[in-house]
């Protein structure tokens, strides 16, 4: 049996944050859009914070979105009569294919913190159905180890699947760790991966990086294995962390405003049918 890929950390930095005022209260890249290359398939990655009326009625195109809720209560409404509530720890999918027309909003006076990844779509895959999945924290796997348990929100990971039902292979995990604990993650060899440390300090990957909360680290992959790979945790304090993972799609994109296309000519595109009324009505209750 051949041995599995060891992964390490292969860049890391500490998120930095803009004060925007209201209702955009706080942001911050967690993936800058200006790496996207080095992140394949996924775009970019958001940390914010903010009140209702920051993401009212808007148009996508061409990707999927994975919203984490960190803290608050996010309201979802999409004008195909979608409408729902999440709280801390449900994560909100979206495959906004062809025509995507939402609205994303804090309830009421609450201060809603969120992460939101974008995950691109093959260009064959660019003018798919529009859909919506809400994974609610308890219906996630939870898998209990010596140490700590990890929830399952995407993937196959350490025996259960996640419900997630993206159009493109990924995995999400969110790992939790008692202080001095050590976990073996366990991923796809081919797969590009990222972890975001969303509370206390840990040191990561065969060279044992210290990192801490609010810091990004993507990881070596071997893109041509068939294999599985191992990635060493060890929790220097209580630790909460999020492993994203997927395989490259390798095509040439274009992200403007709120659509991901192949092309320029698919990007004007893009915005005339929005304005022409292709993507239909508002997304209002």
């Amino acid at each position: 049996m051949t041995n599995p890929f060891i992964r390490d950390v292969n860049h890391h930095w500490r998120v930095s944050y803009r004060q925007n005022g209201y209702p955009h209260v706080q942001q911050g890249w967690v993936l800058p859009p200006e790496q996207k290359e080095e992140f394949d398939p996924f775009i970019l990655m958001a940390e914010d914070w903010f009140k209702r009326g920051t993401f009212s009625d808007h148009p996508h195109r061409g990707f999927q979105t994975i919203t984490y809720v960190i803290d608050g209560r996010l309201e979802h409404i999409d004008n195909h009569g979608g409408h729902s509530i999440l709280d801390a720890g449900d994560v909100q999918y979206m495959n906004a294919g062809w025509a995507a027309r939402h609205a994303e909003e804090a309830v009421d006076d609450d201060l809603i913190h969120t992460l939101q990844l974008w995950l691109n779509l093959p260009k064959s895959l660019k003018t798919t159905t529009t859909s919506y999945q809400n994974i609610y924290v308890e219906d996630a796997p939870l898998v209990p180890f010596d140490g700590g348990q990890l929830r399952v929100y995407s993937g196959e990971i350490a025996g259960v699947k996640g419900p997630m039902e993206s159009l493109v292979p990924i995995t999400m995990t969110e790992i939790t760790l008692k202080e001095g604990s050590e976990y073996e993650h366990i991923l796809p060899a081919n797969h590009n991966s990222f972890l975001y440390v969303l509370a206390g300090s840990i040191e990561v990957g065969s060279s044992k990086i210290p990192l801490s909360k609010t810091d990004v680290a993507t990881l070596t992959f071997d893109e041509t294995s068939e294999a599985m790979s191992t990635l060493q945790l060890k929790a220097t304090t209580r630790t909460r962390v999020l492993i994203y993972s997927g395989k490259p799609i390798r095509e040439d994109y274009i992200a403007h405003g709120p659509f991901v296309m192949n092309t320029e000519e698919e990007i004007r595109q893009a915005f005339r049918d929005y304005h022409s009324g292709v993507f239909g009505p508002p997304a209002v209750k």
